[in-house]
């Protein structure tokens, strides 16, 4: 690609890391990449509030244009301090780009850029999303997608990794990532003097048997892929002997290959706890965060990803295992086929979610190219 905008590209992703916003609060950056490309492109921006899409239409006819894609970037950052040593470290106290999503933003920029050069015969959309860490991000911006359903046909992403050889490209037949959420289970009962339990509604010992059995209800065979639940908190009553517990939150994230069966032990888990409460005396609520989508690829864009990785003598790994962690991603796999991809920083880089992780520079040349080949596919 252009090294000039390539040189741009960098220096945008610096200045994204160094001003880092936790999802939801992207202000700044979202209006940072409109800026970008308002002064370096000229593609059709979109604003729809918390994100935006930027859309380059192809000189072809209509007669003679191949149906649109449409390619995602979150922009987002995490509730973590920064551990690195560089000019481009977070000036913002507790908040750092941990997950590559300043690069990811970088990268897709980079690309607006290029498609004007590359100048395809279809229409190609480039979509801005805000809020990918708590999963709140994609279920709006997919929105991108359903209102250009008659143009696209199909939508990509990409991740930074680790690992693997440097600009190796890894890919998932099949689920990618898993489906996961926060589930809060609450139960509240009677207090009563400690000396008398039997006067008052203690939560701890249905909670407490509940978070052990999640364990066995999440290992049930009758599961045909993973299925996991993860004990997060279980907290009752309050540091006051004389006084019984009577109310108490059990904390877990569940998680599935299968968004379907992630869904039936959340049923069974709500089940349960209503009999316990019930039996009990006691009133139960239930809360859900972090809602993430199972992030399905499609076959044959799977093999689009990796004829775009052969032809660009890029290392290839491909997989047949879901990932455990969540990517919100598949709510745009639902509205149109397409895939997620990672392109790797190295086999000793440091993971995402480390204080020591920053994204590595050399990965927006090597994503653009992948990005340029599925565009021309």
């Amino acid at each position: 690609m252009n090294k000039d905008v390539l040189a741009k590209c960098v220096e945008l992703r610096r200045e994204l890391h160094a001003h880092p916003e936790l999802s939801g609060e992207e202000v700044w950056t979202k209006a940072r990449l409109m800026d970008f490309l308002q002064t370096n492109t000229k593609l059709e921006l979109r604003d729809r509030g918390r994100y935006f899409y930027a859309v380059y239409h192809t000189e072809k006819p209509e007669g003679e244009k191949r149906p649109g894609v449409a390619i995602r970037a979150d922009f987002d950052a995490l509730p973590m301090s920064d551990g690195i040593a560089a000019p481009w470290c977070s000036k913002v106290p507790g908040v750092a780009h941990k997950c590559g999503h300043d690069g990811h933003a970088a990268a897709l920029c980079a690309l607006g850029c290029a498609v004007e050069e590359l100048r395809p015969d279809r229409d190609v959309y480039l979509v801005f999303q805000f809020g990918e860490e708590t999963g709140i991000g994609a279920i709006e911006a997919k929105d991108a997608i359903c209102e250009n359903a008659a143009d696209i046909s199909e939508t990509y992403a990409w991740h930074n990794t680790s690992g693997i050889e440097k600009h190796g490209i890894y890919v998932v037949y099949g689920v990618s990532n898993c489906a996961s959420m926060g589930l809060e289970i609450a139960m509240t009962g009677s207090p009563t003097h400690a000396s008398a339990p039997e006067a008052g509604k203690n939560p701890g010992y249905a909670l407490a048997k509940l978070a052990l059995d999640s364990r066995k209800m999440a290992a049930s065979p009758a599961y045909q892929g993973l299925v996991m639940a993860t004990l997060i908190q279980l907290a009752v009553g309050e540091e006051a002997y004389g006084i019984a517990a009577h109310e108490g939150v059990l904390r877990l994230t569940i998680r599935g290959e299968n968004e379907a069966e992630m869904q039936d032990l959340k049923e069974k888990l709500e089940a349960v706890a209503r009999e316990m409460a019930e039996a009990e005396g006691l009133s139960v609520r239930f809360h859900y965060t972090d809602v993430f989508p199972e992030t399905r690829n499609d076959d044959a864009h799977v093999e689009k990803v990796c004829e775009a990785a052969w032809k660009l003598g890029l290392p290839l790994t491909v997989s047949h295992t879901a990932g455990r962690g969540s990517e919100d991603y598949g709510y745009f796999l639902k509205e149109k086929p397409g895939a997620l991809f990672y392109v790797s920083a190295g086999v000793e880089a440091p993971g995402p979610h480390t204080q020591s992780f920053d994204f590595d520079d050399d990965l927006i040349e090597t994503a653009v190219a992948m990005m340029c080949e599925l565009i021309g596919m």
